[in-house]
């Protein structure tokens, strides 16, 4: 995984890039001036504070840099230990055949490759967004990084295959041994509630590029 200095240093070098300073770079961001500070990424009992996800995409969002672009602002010295290609398709096509195994692992020549950061799942693909079925958590174009390998929690965001072939991004409501509650991002699309033996599968969604 990423390590919190390497975060924090790809931070500032985007900042640099854009010829602004952290709290440059917050504020153009819409944050509070101080969340990218030194100050402010080591608690007063020590531990290490890490940005959130959001305030990185509102970074990059507020730049127009790309998330590929955030993370070739790693140092290349530890860049192919922390980074890695991952399996790309679109949204859409994740519901054909021949693109997931049977156990829900990518599979086959039809995708592209990526840099992403390292979720230390070896299966781990992203898929491109396509709508506005998913607005506004996730836009037209936004790709998101999702492990078949990460456990899973209510709250979560995850990605549902139907045993129909049906594919969706919702967030775990309630899951029991009978069956899933699915909760959508956009209220004009109604909640699912699947049984458990028509899931193929489902895997969290770990990071979006927005």
């Amino acid at each position: 995984m990423l390590t919190h200095d390497q975060i924090w240093d790809a931070i500032d070098t985007l900042a640099a890039r854009y010829h602004l300073s952290a709290s440059g770079l917050a504020k153009l961001a819409g944050l509070d001036p101080t969340t990218f500070n030194k100050s402010k990424r080591i608690g007063a009992d020590g531990r290490l504070r890490w940005p959130s996800t959001e305030s990185i995409s509102k970074a990059l969002k507020a730049t127009g840099a790309s998330l590929e672009e955030f993370v070739s602002s790693i140092s290349q010295r530890t860049m192919q230990a922390h980074v890695r290609r991952v399996p790309l398709i679109g949204f859409a096509q994740a519901g054909s055949e021949g693109y997931f195994d049977d156990a829900g692992f990518p599979l086959g020549g039809g995708w592209d490759e990526i840099p992403f950061p390292d979720s230390n799942d070896e299966h781990a693909y992203a898929l491109e967004i396509s709508g506005d079925s998913m607005m506004p958590v996730y836009r037209d174009g936004d790709r998101i990084l999702v492990s078949p390998g990460a456990p899973i929690r209510r709250g979560d965001r995850v990605v549902v295959k139907t045993a129909g072939g049906e594919v969706m991004a919702k967030q775990l409501s309630r899951q029991t041994a009978q069956r899933i509650e699915l909760k959508s991002f956009n209220p004009a699309y109604q909640d699912r509630v699947l049984p458990m033996n028509e899931v193929a599968f489902m895997h969290r969604i770990l990071w979006a590029s927005q």
